[in-house]
């Protein structure tokens, strides 16, 4: 699995401080995955944008953090992190909680489709 890094001009962030970000030995923010290190600038930016402020997303970043059933090793800490964004996303009225499972549902079955090795796009998506 490799590791993406941050670049540094988003690490002055304070999203980048969140609690439990996995960190590479320089303390910068790595991510298991290229939609996880997506996942965080999209954070970033709607964070920049006044979307939310930094309390609101520590408190729903922790939510989800804390949650029964976490996996013991926090391989699952992106998949917290989706879910708090997600979360905010619906309080907020930017989108709707039916949408975005539904979006996630079509990059599941986009990624089944797609032959190991080439990208994953929606069009790959069979029921789209």
């Amino acid at each position: 699995m490799s590791q993406c890094e941050i670049l540094p001009s988003r690490a002055a962030s304070p999203l980048a401080q969140s609690p439990q970000l996995p960190r590479s030995q320089d303390g910068d923010p790595v991510f298991p995955e290229p939609w996880a290190a997506e996942a965080f600038a999209m954070t970033v930016h709607l964070h920049e944008r006044g979307l939310f402020t930094w309390s609101e997303w520590a408190e729903s970043l922790s939510g989800e953090l804390h949650k029964p059933g976490r996996a013991e090793d926090g391989s699952d800490y992106f998949d917290c992190w989706v879910a708090a964004l997600s979360s905010i996303l619906v309080s907020r009225g930017v989108a709707d909680a039916d949408t975005i499972a539904a979006l996630q549902q079509s990059w599941q079955r986009a990624a089944e489709a797609t032959p190991h090795g080439k990208p994953i796009v929606l069009e790959n998506d069979p029921q789209r």
